[in-house]
């Protein structure tokens, strides 16, 4: 009889285990990118998730790595993550931006690798950006430069990143192939009116420099003719000399800068500090890294004319 008593909780736990796997079999199904009749697209954050919902349409199932309110450069990837990765019929990331991301993806056997950094061009920005910086003398507190990665802000990278998805969903879902071209050619459509939008709406300023947190907006003010002058580098979370901010004290009095803009997903704390002790104003310019209840518009391009509202405000548009 004693020899039996082991055999109750042994055939219990085999039940318990194989309901257990049930259970997350049916909790991934209903999350996981891989487990639809659609085509499943993993995105690595909010401008890749963006891309590939309005490329995609109907024919898509977009399960983004990013939650909202997250910070994208401090993602670390979980294991259900990475096994929604693997499930995937396709994944849609940024190199560089996010690590732990790169990292999945390239011991990840999906079939389709889209890397948005490779459909169009990088440049190296350090946290200084656009005209006004070519005019210094290279004396001044310089953050070393490295390739920014922000390349969703101008929107005419970011058309140029829209058509390349599309041809990659065109290739690996050749059933839908038409749709993904119709839906590629309205969303860059869209995007080259966003553009004139702020070619216009920038063209005459009483300024062309604002001060920015984090050197997120390099590509923006490198399109539109402006000055980008960052309190940290390209690094959100770093904090910056006490030379860097005299420095910038100086610049805002001589360059007619009435705001210090800071950002949606990160303290202000720097940006209030700065702003104070030079006598400004702050705002909120987004880069969109992700939409949350405090976003000024509910998707990319809303955020981007709010964006744009905020930069004709703080440069006196005429």
């Amino acid at each position: 009889m004693n020899a039996r008593r082991p055999l109750i909780p042994a055939v219990a736990t085999t039940v318990v285990t194989a309901l257990a796997l049930a259970s997350l079999s049916a909790c991934s199904g209903s999350a996981a990118a891989g487990n639809t009749d659609k085509f499943d697209v993993v995105a690595s954050f909010y401008p890749m998730a963006f891309l590939a919902e309005r490329i995609g349409g109907g024919h898509v199932n977009v399960t983004t790595l990013t939650q909202p309110g997250q910070e994208p450069h401090d993602l670390e990837i979980s294991a259900r993550q990475t096994a929604q990765l693997q499930e995937s019929d396709a994944v849609l990331y940024l190199k560089n931006l996010q690590p732990s991301v790169d990292d999945a993806v390239a011991q990840s056997e999906v079939k389709t690798k889209i890397d948005a950094a490779s459909l169009t061009t990088l440049e190296e920005h350090g946290n200084e950006v656009g005209g006004h910086a070519a005019a210094h003398d290279g004396s001044h507190d310089e953050e070393a430069a490295g390739k920014d990665p922000h390349i969703w802000l101008d929107p005419v990278r970011y058309a140029e990143v829209a058509e390349g998805v599309g041809k990659a969903f065109e290739k690996a879902d050749p059933d839908h192939a038409a749709d993904y071209r119709r839906n590629t050619a309205a969303l860059v459509g869209k995007l080259a009116a966003l553009d004139t939008a702020f070619k216009d709406g920038l063209a005459d300023t009483k300024s062309k420099v604002f001060i920015t947190t984090h050197a997120a907006f390099g590509y923006l003010a490198e399109r539109y003719g402006l000055t980008e002058e960052a309190i940290n580098g390209l690094d959100p979370e770093s904090e910056p000399s006490a030379g860097r901010v005299r420095e910038l004290e100086k610049m805002a009095e001589a360059d007619g800068v009435t705001t210090v803009f800071y950002e949606t997903l990160v303290s202000d704390r720097t940006a209030k500090t700065v702003a104070e002790d030079a006598g400004l104003k702050t705002d909120v310019l987004d880069p969109v890294e992700g939409i949350t209840s405090t976003s000024r518009g509910k998707d990319y391009i809303s955020v981007m004319k709010a964006n744009l509202k905020a930069l004709q405000t703080a440069l006196g548009s005429e």
